[in-house]
């Protein structure tokens, strides 16, 4: 598939496909990486839309850098990403995974998005980070008071960040939403799905013992199939 390495405003980014007046961006999730784009843009190719992908900071070609992956330093950026694509493309849509969906949300809520392929979204922040405490053992108190807590589970509770996304909500989505969701998301519960597919007029699958993160067989096929129905 040809590709097209650029930066966007000092981000690494990929261009897939041919030429065309129409265009996904592809965000990923927490570990991922640009480079994951490249099967789902085989699938939307063949209807011939083209696919940027970019690497969020920390992640990719990126991954050197510290302390910017947070909404407050990403949603700029992909604010600039969808300025760029609105100069180069007549149609854009979206596909963001986990993280990159809520990420995604904060930043386009007054763009036009003909279509969101969602997979795994985080769809209530605020609500996860409370639950992370929870794990943690931490309370709201120890939490402002020390500003930053590591855990055993590999996040880190910042205050800052709470604040954020309590202050921060998405009231509005008018994109042509489709969600997958895993019925074993450790992350999302199926409540939350279900109000934000029902608020927001959503379609949604949902995969029998699927987890958060799509990884093996049966769950990469499973993905690969719902973007070509949803695509």
């Amino acid at each position: 598939m040809k590709q097209e390495r650029i930066l966007i405003a000092g981000i690494p980014s990929i261009i897939y496909g041919e030429k065309s007046d129409k265009a996904y961006l592809f965000v990923h999730g927490q570990n991922g990486n640009k480079e994951e784009a490249e099967s789902f843009a085989e699938i939307v190719s063949e209807n011939g839309w083209q696919v940027l992908s970019i690497d969020l900071p920390e992640h990719g070609e990126r991954k050197n850098e510290t302390g910017r992956f947070y909404p407050w330093m990403i949603v700029p950026e992909l604010q600039k990403t969808a300025d760029y694509m609105n100069s180069r493309w007549k149609r854009m849509a979206l596909r963001a995974t986990s993280i990159g969906a809520w990420f995604s949300m904060l930043a386009f809520q007054d763009k036009h998005i003909e279509k969101s392929l969602f997979v795994s979204p985080i769809l209530d922040m605020d609500h996860l980070i409370e639950n992370m405490m929870q794990w943690a053992g931490v309370t709201k108190d120890e939490l402002k008071a020390k500003k930053i807590i590591p855990t055993n589970f590999g996040q880190t509770l910042s205050w800052e960040y709470y604040l954020y996304a309590k202050q921060n909500p998405v009231p509005v989505w008018d994109s042509d939403t489709k969600v997958l969701y895993g019925s074993k998301d450790n992350l999302t519960e199926r409540y939350i799905v279900d109000g934000f597919v029902e608020r927001f007029h959503c379609g949604l699958t949902v995969m029998e013992n699927g987890e958060h993160w799509f990884h093996d067989k049966d769950q990469l096929a499973f993905l690969n199939k719902w973007e070509q129905e949803n695509c």
